[in-house]
């Protein structure tokens, strides 16, 4: 078959016209992001007149182009891949008892069931005393946000030097009351535990499916992620300062490697991720649910939603929902990038994105199945005969949290993507949809105590809460607990979110000397 065969000047009018007719205003933001990205670095107006030279060959040739090997099923679904399948949590407890009620009063409460939600009551089942109860409450079902809108790949976080680079932006921002050589070594203290946080939560992951038998369609094939030539000296960079920091999971691997690993045809070495793995990402939170509901003292409620918190005058909080009011010695925070809309304290603080994958029958022949890969426009997974194909990450406006509202050019751009890296395949596109993760102005994540009493926040992972999340809850439900014999991997000095919501009375940890 020939990639570039012949598509008729017809065709290209079609299609061109098809794709103008189909923008939407989340194009337009994807644009803004692009031109940050790529032409940044240019006068306005020259940035945006290479754009839009871009935009035209991308409508005119490069999409076009490969059209011809994509059908798109009709209708398109809209559902993610992974909560097509059987909820076994589906409208819980409700479904099956009609008249349950939301207890008086627990000692802990959860806003959210997904990666961070169901991991915080998974751990509350495993380590608190029977009378002290977690509460569970989410607005729509389990895994119903961005932990069931995702690629389906359990991450290593974020590989060391690019944990420090970014950190150390920040820094040169929030913290000018340090020399150069002191912001650089602080940095790369946040870094060395970010990514030893990460590492350790990559094995929790892998051990707690292990010992509870979990079905999540697990595996471990590492991540591969492609490098263009103006990438390649700071690529060699990162893997030389990941060696030197002693975190070494990601590495270079060269083009015949790469076809190994992935079966992508590139130019240059790649980046890889060895740790990195691959899960039914719905199941994953399903299975915790389900085994911490096993305990009497976990209880959860799905379309509840949460509408305020306040403080009790004594101690403790007050929680409105649409199902009646809770009270919780301590309440969780674990809404991610829904939270500035529920707290404006967050604007700002959490900073939505969304995200856009699509799903189909038909892959690449030399792509193996249950590995990840990632260009600087697209990423994506096989699982079996069913092709991801994702894009974007651009920051959307807080009331559009959780509103799927992909772009069809953005999902057919990709698409040329995946045809530029591999030989030509027939692909029907089954499902399209998008997600909203949270990022924070730095870009990491905040953990711990919002008013050093008993309200706690896990959330700004910037979409790696795989990477993140089982290993977090863990730390806030042991410190709810005061259990004090197990490492605390997300230290206040690092993590607390008085980092972004209050910078000027963060403590941050002393500077080590080199």
């Amino acid at each position: 078959m020939d990639k570039n065969k012949s598509v008729g000047f017809t065709n290209r009018i079609r299609t061109f016209f098809v794709l103008l007719g189909g923008i939407r205003i989340h194009d337009f933001r994807a644009a803004k992001t692009l031109v940050r990205l790529e032409f940044s670095q240019y006068p306005f107006f020259i940035a945006w007149g290479k754009f839009f030279i871009w935009a035209l060959k991308q409508m005119w040739i490069t999409i076009p182009n490969v059209m011809p090997w994509m059908s798109i099923q009709k209708p398109l679904s809209k559902e993610p891949f992974w909560l097509e399948a059987e909820n076994p949590l589906e409208n819980y407890p409700w479904k099956d008892n009609p008249d349950s009620r939301l207890p008086e009063s627990v000692d802990t409460l959860v806003i959210g069931a997904g990666f961070t939600g169901a991991s915080a009551a998974y751990f509350w089942s495993k380590k608190a005393p029977e009378e002290r109860r977690m509460l569970v409450l989410e607005m729509n079902d389990a895994a119903s946000g961005a932990s069931g809108r995702n690629q389906g790949t359990i991450v290593m976080g974020r590989y060391f030097a690019m944990v420090r680079d970014t950190v150390k932006k920040h820094l040169r921002k929030t913290r000018q009351d340090l020399t150069e050589d002191q912001q650089n070594r602080l940095a790369e203290q946040f870094a060395d535990v970010y990514c030893s946080a990460a590492e350790h939560n990559a094995e929790l992951i892998r051990q707690t499916i292990i010992d509870e038998k979990f079905d999540v369609n697990y595996h471990r094939k590492g991540w591969v992620q492609e490098r263009l030539s103006d990438q390649q000296e700071s690529l060699s960079e990162s893997v030389a300062a990941g060696i030197k920091s002693g975190h070494t999971d990601w590495t270079a691997i060269d083009p015949e490697q790469v076809f190994k690993e992935a079966g992508m045809k590139v130019k240059y070495p790649a980046g890889f991720s060895k740790g990195a793995g691959s899960w039914h990402a719905a199941k994953w939170v399903w299975s915790l649910l389900t085994k911490a509901l096993e305990s009497p003292n976990v209880q959860y409620f799905s379309r509840t939603k949460v509408i305020r918190v306040d403080s009790e005058p004594n101690g403790g909080y007050r929680i409105q929902t649409s199902r009646g009011m809770v009270h919780a010695k301590n309440v969780l925070y674990a809404m991610e990038a829904y939270l500035p809309k529920f707290d404006s304290d967050f604007h700002d603080v959490i900073i939505p994105h969304q995200e856009q994958l699509s799903s189909g029958i038909g892959y690449p022949e030399n792509m193996p199945q249950d590995n990840s890969i990632t260009g600087r426009y697209y990423f994506g997974t096989r699982r079996g005969n069913v092709l991801f194909v994702g894009s974007d990450s651009t920051r959307v406006p807080d009331r559009l949290a959780g509103v799927s509202k992909p772009s069809k050019f953005l999902m057919k751009f990709a698409f040329s993507e995946y045809m530029r890296i591999y030989n030509p395949f027939h692909f029907k596109l089954t499902n399209l949809w998008s997600g909203t993760v949270g990022y924070t102005p730095d870009e990491f994540p905040i953990i711990g105590s919002i008013d050093n009493k008993g309200k706690y926040i896990i959330g700004g992972m910037a979409g790696s809460g795989s990477g993140v999340a089982f290993n977090a809850a863990r730390c806030i439900v042991n410190r709810i607990l005061k259990i004090t014999n197990e490492p605390d991997d997300y230290p206040p000095e690092y993590f607390a979110p008085s980092r972004l919501l209050t910078p000027d009375k963060h403590q941050w940890p002393a500077i080590k000397n080199k």
